[in-house]
């Protein structure tokens, strides 16, 4: 499907507008939800799947309170339960949130307007004053509203199969600096305050758990929110898990962080069974009583039903001579699976508490499935990216006993303790021209007690099962896949397409033409070689994973990881972008998972949710948190939105919800106080705020509330227009480089001079795309003049800057990157010229040229065998990718050979 830059045109402008001054807009009328096929996002699941996903709808052709039905590819109505996450300005539909649990996946289905079918079994919520009730016709679950625990009970039926589950953490007082140092460990749980029913029902429940660590001596710390999601049939609940870090990464250390809950053991102790499953379906088998291998042979029946793990025949039919011998063969209660690295787990078991360990078995890379449990009913319990974010550990306790202890560990208590302390001593840099020096050499922007943790976060997935029975083996492999890659439904991409959404600036992979098959294959190769750079230079970890690294060391033939603001990237020049605009045009699975990992890492660890800076991200360095630039340009929830629609994850949305105010924290940071050369104060009402990469962020904060209609939406939807409609008025637009806002007001004061202020940085945080959103859904022609200004100029010559602003715009770099701006200007304007001046920059900017090797080495000399390409900086990785995918949708027709 080839897009052309007059049909583009025509579509802009046939789009209905919203006026600035309209405050009560009525929905249109809606044409009605065209049918919609989706399919599985890695091919159809071998068993019963649940899943949660959004489907975006054209401009005014879905009313808002649309209801929906799903059909199978067979033709069966499926049950569906659906929401409204966005509305376009005109009230109609932009996106909608679907869930379903089906016991036999089909290959696809199809959305639709309708009304959805009941489920046989739905999922049904008790909402009492002391504790919720959730039932899923298969399981009940208690949630009480205060003390320890945040899941009471889980019941299968009338059976009991696990309790008194809580929230753990071992803090510890200080790092072991020698190898005599000791430290001491103190235990807290969870301490519930407050619980809220999120959803109902029929299909989806969820049920959010908020609170904090508390230890016996009734001290707190590590806030943490969970959710539980329970679905109709499901015999599961998944458990969305997250905790922000509220100390300064100075002292009070985190060595041990995990989810606990007690099993009860009702079978005989050669009924009762662990299983943990390493790679792929290969699985540590085992019976608490081991009947195997004795000297005396209990009988081939015997033995085959404990492998099985079905209930064995009664002992008194078993060869005697092992029937009067059973007290003396050794019931093993503790079984522990530790994944320290990324590339080896230890399993090892024991008795019980005061004896000694039993190496069992090691491997690479564990599930992070296991089991405890027996004939009459166990608990699998599962980690997602259980290796990725090492170090992991399942721990099953007195499993000889009637109460097993299951915990997952997020962070081992094996691993010692989480070291989050700044890594150097700051080096003298205790004065803005000293910290600037050092910015000189390390590029590391350093400033004295900066360089902290404190309000950072991190989410994990999980997922507890509550059986029957001891699952077979290919039952335990169908759960350690759904733990490794949750069932996912995506959209058409043509639909995607042509629903216009995130600013319309993607269109199909296409190589239908040799200029187009080029930059495709380079497009490829840029992603498949990241790819193969988290494995091969293991970029995983606890707060790693999900990040890549800045820039190359052409001596040393490894990343920058230890020099300063080179090593983690923490989205620099948006490769978060980068990777979503990818997937929405290629629907591919590979890309999908990497923006999706990126997406949990970047927007919990590279953000600050508590504290002064709650609201702002952290520049790239060696730490996530050890840069002194704290910016709305990591922080921006223009980063955060692909997850949110494409997967209605509630966590996402929290983060979203956080940004709201944000535009509060250029009160008490200065983000140009390193370089300023008059003295500044920050005042409420005249806020100096950046019309890039600060005002970018917050737009995408504004206009996010403003389409979920968010408890802030009046305020958020004031705050975007006021200062579009006064940045739009400043006689050079978005070249003057920034304004003063009033917190009040929601407004830019007035500028009556042409001023010249261009940063090669301010466009490239998310700008060019949230403006091209806003220019889609908002009828103010000043501000498209002032955007499409400085798409014309930033590549334009210093004569035609000069003529136009009064001065050109100095020396400036990233022009490829630049070129979509320049190709987006060429189709509002109509202007073939620029459309050409467009693809001249692409394939001639400072960035990468069709001549390079494209191609990458291998390399032996480092510690692990891998790939390297000197020429590859991921600055330039992101803009290009955004810059050949956006002036693709946007002038693919008029593409010309480099």
């Amino acid at each position: 499907m080839e897009v052309s830059r007059r049909t583009v045109l025509a579509g802009l402008a046939a789009v209905p507008a919203v006026s600035l001054l309209d405050s009560n807009i009525q929905p249109a009328a809606a044409a009605g939800a065209p049918d919609v096929k989706l399919s599985w996002l890695e091919g159809k699941p071998t068993t019963a799947a649940v899943t949660t996903w959004g489907t975006p709808w054209p401009k005014g052709a879905v009313p808002a309170n649309q209801s929906f039905a799903l059909k199978a590819s067979d033709g069966t109505d499926v049950p569906v339960q659906s929401w409204p996450t966005a509305y376009w300005p005109d009230g109609s539909l932009k996106w909608s949130a679907h869930a379903i649990a089906v016991e036999t996946p089909a290959e696809s289905y199809t959305l639709g307007a309708g009304t959805a079918t009941a489920p046989a079994r739905p999922v049904t919520v008790k909402n009492e004053k002391l504790y919720v009730d959730v039932d899923t016709g298969v399981i009940r679950t208690r949630i009480r509203k205060s003390g320890s625990e945040v899941v009471s009970q889980i019941w299968r039926g009338d059976v009991l199969i696990a309790h008194k589950g809580v929230l753990v953490n071992l803090k510890q007082d200080k790092i072991a600096e020698t190898e005599e140092g000791g430290a001491v460990r103190e235990r807290y749980e969870s301490d519930v305050q407050k619980v809220t029913v999120e959803q109902a029902g029929p299909v989806r429940a969820v049920v959010k758990v908020e609170g904090r660590h508390k230890s016996r001596k009734g001290m707190t710390w590590l806030p943490f929110s969970i959710r539980l999601y329970f679905v109709a049939g499901a015999e599961n609940v998944r458990m969305v898990h997250t905790f922000v870090y509220d100390r300064d990464g100075q002292k009070d250390y985190i060595a041990g962080l995990g989810v606990r809950f007690s099993v009860p053991m009702r079978d005989a102790a050669y009924d009762r069974h662990v299983r943990f499953v390493g790679e792929g379906h290969g699985a540590v088998s085992e019976a608490v009583k081991g009947i195997t291998g004795l000297r005396r042979d209990p009988g081939a029946a015997v033995r085959a039903a404990q492998i099985a793990g079905t209930k064995l025949p009664d002992p008194s039919t078993w060869d005697q001579r092992v029937t009067t011998r059973l007290q003396y063969i050794p019931e093993w209660g503790d079984y522990s699976l530790s994944q320290l690295t990324s590339d080896g787990f230890t399993v090892r078991k024991r008795t019980k508490t005061g004896f000694g360990w039993v190496p069992v078995d090691q491997g690479k890379r564990a599930s992070g499935l296991g089991y405890v449990g027996g004939v009459s009913g166990g608990f699998a319990f599962g980690l997602r990216d259980f290796w990725q974010r090492h170090p992991t550990q399942l721990d099953i306790r007195n499993a000889a006993t009637d109460e097993a202890e299951v915990t997952v560990w997020l962070w081992s208590p094996d691993a010692g303790a989480m070291d989050t302390r700044f890594y150097h001593d700051g080096m003298g840099q205790d004065t803005y021209p000293k910290q600037l020096e050092g910015l000189n050499i390390t590029y590391e922007d350093y400033e004295p007690a900066f360089g902290t943790p404190y309000g950072i976060a991190r989410t994990s997935e999980l997922t507890f099962w509550a059986l029957e029975a001891t699952p077979s083996a290919a039952r335990l492999g169908d759960l350690a896949d759904q733990v490794r890659t949750p069932p996912q439904l995506i959209n058409p991409v043509d639909h995607l397409v042509s629903t216009r959404v995130f600013g319309g600036l993607f269109s199909p992979v296409d190589r239908s033409v040799p200029a187009k098959k080029a930059i495709e294959d380079h497009l490829d190769f840029l992603f498949d070689f990241y790819r193969g750079q988290v494995e091969s230079r293991h970029w995983y970890g606890f707060w790693d994973y999900g990040d890549i690294m800045h820039t190359f060391d052409e001596d040393r033939l490894v990343w920058r990881y230890d020099v300063g603001g080179y090593a983690w990237d923490n989205s620099e020049l948006s490769p978060d972008l980068w990777l979503w605009y990818a997937f929405l045009r290629s629907g591919r699975a590979d890309i999908f998972r990497f923006a999706e990992a990126m997406t949990r890492h970047t927007g919990e660890v590279d953000v600050y949710h508590l504290g002064q800076w709650a609201g702002l991200g952290t520049r790239h360095g060696v730490q996530h948190w050890a840069d002194s630039a704290k910016q709305q340009r990591i922080s921006t929830a223009a980063y955060r939105r692909f997850y949110y629609y494409l997967t209605a994850d509630e966590r996402t949305g929290d983060l979203l919800s956080e940004l709201v105010d944000s535009d509060k924290t250029f009160l008490v940071l200065d983000p140009l106080r390193k370089i300023r050369t008059e003295p500044y104060t920050p005042d409420p009402h005249a806020l100096s705020i950046g019309l890039g990469t600060d005002w970018s962020g917050l737009a995408a904060a504004w206009l996010t509330e403003w389409e979920r209609q968010g408890p802030k939406a009046d305020v958020a939807k004031a705050k975007l227009l006021g200062t579009m409609e006064t940045i739009g008025a400043m006689p050079n637009g978005f070249v003057t480089g920034s304004g003063l806002y009033d917190l009040d007001t929601g407004r830019f004061a007035p500028v009556t001079e042409k001023i010249v202020s261009v940063s090669h940085l301010s466009a490239m945080f998310g700008e060019v795309e949230i403006c091209a959103e806003l220019i889609d859904l908002v009828d103010m022609p000043k501000f498209e003049a002032a955007w499409l200004q400085y798409c014309r100029l930033f590549n334009a010559t210093r004569a035609e800057q000069t003529a136009e602003c009064g001065a050109h715009f100095g020396n400036l770099i990233l022009r490829q990157g630049h070129a979509r701006l320049t190709a987006y200007a060429s189709v509002r304007l109509d202007r073939d010229d620029l459309a050409a001046r467009a693809w001249k920059e692409f394939y001639t900017g400072d960035g990468y040229a069709p001549t390079l090797p494209w191609t990458a080495e291998d390399v032996t000399s480092t510690l692990n065998p891998t790939e390297a390409a000197k020429w590859v900086s991921t600055n330039t990785t992101a803009l290009y990718g955004l810059s050949a995918i956006q002036t693709l949708a946007l002038i693919g027709n008029q593409i010309v050979n480099p």
